[in-house]
């Protein structure tokens, strides 16, 4: 039913929703959506939480993911990707938009925009893709003076701190970055660019009972690893990032490439979403219906 019926809204705020999903048991698959449509269709394939990238945000936008965008471009796909989905949404944060009054701002617009989770990370500007080269942290005090801030400024956002040492200080300096964190306010931790499965286990086993966060991005230094094997590693939360913007990306190429060639989209019908399929997934009958409906009441039969 769409979003503008409140009684059809959720009862709880977005990041209690977002902690009972990592608490339930298991592990919370938080696939990326770059958008509305991809957070509809991620609801209909039986995923519970949206995982929202910077780089699949910045990409569709035309841009690199170097720290450019403002918190409220963030809150404007915050907003569409929540509304669409009504699912817990973990958002890409950053290294917070400045210092510690910065974050406190973001964390309040999050809140705001509907978000249920966001993840800080311990990089300088201009930051980079955590699985490229020459990234440069930031003092280890610093980042914990955000997440203390990020913790203080939130009513109920659940609080991921991601380290990205593990890369220049090893597991030793990533675990005690990580440690520092959790003592500031993190809820949980995302350690990024791990290469290895007994990376991956070794840091788990090292921060006993803390809830962490594997990142499964394509073309990077991790291997790949099912949802199931991260589990088994101790990991709480999975995201692929960048995956849905990744096959739309490719998609749209193609279609362009065979309308460049036959000026034509006809050799594409069989690739596209047909008109059916798309009022399915948005639920244009039933706000159709809605819409009807309201008139119906305010407007009887035979009445103006």
């Amino acid at each position: 039913m769409p979003y503008l019926v409140s009684s059809h809204l959720p009862d709880s705020p977005a990041g209690e929703r977002f902690r009972t999903l990592v608490e339930q048991g298991g592990i919370a698959r938080l696939p990326g959506a770059h958008n509305g449509m991809a957070a509809l269709q991620a609801k209909a394939a039986g995923f519970k939480g949206l995982y929202l990238s910077g780089a699949a945000m910045t990409a569709s936008m035309g841009i690199p993911d170097l720290g450019i965008i403002t918190v409220d471009e963030v809150a404007f796909f915050i907003r569409q990707i929540t509304r669409a989905a009504g699912l817990p949404l973990l958002v890409d944060g950053d290294t917070g938009y400045g210092e510690a009054l910065n974050v406190m701002h973001m964390v309040r617009t999050f809140e705001d925009a509907g978000a249920g989770a966001v993840h800080l990370e311990d990089q300088l500007l201009p930051k980079k893709c955590g699985h490229l080269n020459d990234k440069k942290l930031a003092d280890a005090r610093d980042m914990a003076a955000k997440v203390a801030a990020a913790a203080r400024a939130r009513r109920h956002l659940y609080i991921v701190a991601r380290t990205d040492a593990a890369a220049s200080e090893g597991i030793d300096g990533a675990v005690a970055r990580a440690k520092l964190y959790m003592e500031a306010g993190a809820d949980a931790i995302f350690p990024e660019a791990l290469t290895t499965a007994e990376m991956f286990r070794e840091f788990a086993a090292r921060m006993p009972g803390v809830p962490l966060l594997a990142n499964m991005t394509e073309f990077g230094r991790t291997p790949f690893f099912t949802a199931s094997e991260f589990e088994e590693m101790g990991y709480r939360m999975v995201i692929w990032p960048v995956s849905s913007l990744r096959v739309a990306n490719k998609a749209q190429e193609k279609l362009y490439t065979v309308l460049a060639r036959d000026g034509s989209t006809q050799a594409m019908l069989g690739e596209m979403q047909s008109r059916a399929e798309l009022y399915q997934t948005i639920g244009l009958a039933e706000y159709e219906a809605l819409d009807a409906s309201i008139v119906a009441t305010v407007l009887p039969e035979g009445a103006g």
